[in-house]
């Protein structure tokens, strides 16, 4: 019986050694993509989407996103001034496109109110910060302090320049023209007359 080379033993013994390393990077490989798949569709799924208007305190008018530009001069009603609002799954962190020109509201680092087609930046996220006085306002999440505001004649202001408290940052969430919240309906519950089963059945009061 001849003895094997050594060299040919230590070739085999690497070679299933790399063999055993790829089934754990091949294993590896798939729970990372069922992890990425899973947990990406789950926070799909949690996103809530809703179509609003932005009313602005400042100019009594819409905020309206009509692509790079951005202004609150929107009539009610108006296509662009028609906002989808997506929730993220984190809380109160938003990213607002306009519906009609599917441009998203960003604040970049010079504090300039712009449009971008692509809301993925961390500069499309807004955080919503409700007010004692019913109005609403929009942080910029990536540069705290710094809020999403219109002047007088609906031109953005820059984020260094604004604060909470100015009317200029204060928005009313409003639905599209026609489609205001119906007041409920009162439901009324039919009486009908006893059968004379059901007054047999009757429990007597007087008896124990």
């Amino acid at each position: 019986m001849s003895v094997l080379p050594s060299r040919f033993i230590y070739v085999c013994l690497h070679l299933l050694v790399l063999y055993f390393q790829l089934q754990e990077s091949h294993q590896s490989s798939a729970d990372f993509r069922f992890y990425i798949e899973n947990h990406t569709r789950d926070d799909v799924s949690r996103k809530q989407v809703r179509i609003y208007q932005l009313y602005s305190r400042t100019t009594g008018k819409h905020v309206q996103i009509l692509g790079k530009k951005i202004n609150a001069n929107g009539d009610d009603g108006g296509k662009y001034a028609l906002l989808v609002v997506e929730t993220e799954t984190f809380g109160s962190h938003v990213r607002i496109k306009g519906q009609e020109s599917g441009y998203y509201i960003c604040m970049n680092k010079n504090g300039k109110i712009i449009g971008k087609p692509n809301g993925n930046s961390q500069e499309c996220v807004f955080v919503e910060e409700y007010l004692e006085n019913n109005y609403t306002a929009l942080m910029s999440a990536k540069y705290r302090g710094r809020y999403l505001g219109f002047n007088r004649k609906g031109r953005p202001k820059k984020g260094s320049k604004t604060t909470q408290t100015q009317q200029e940052v204060h928005f009313m969430k409003r639905q599209p023209k026609g489609k205001e919240d119906l007041p409920e309906k009162f439901l009324f519950t039919t009486v009908t007359k006893r059968t004379r089963r059901a007054r047999r059945l009757k429990p007597n009061p007087n008896t124990n």
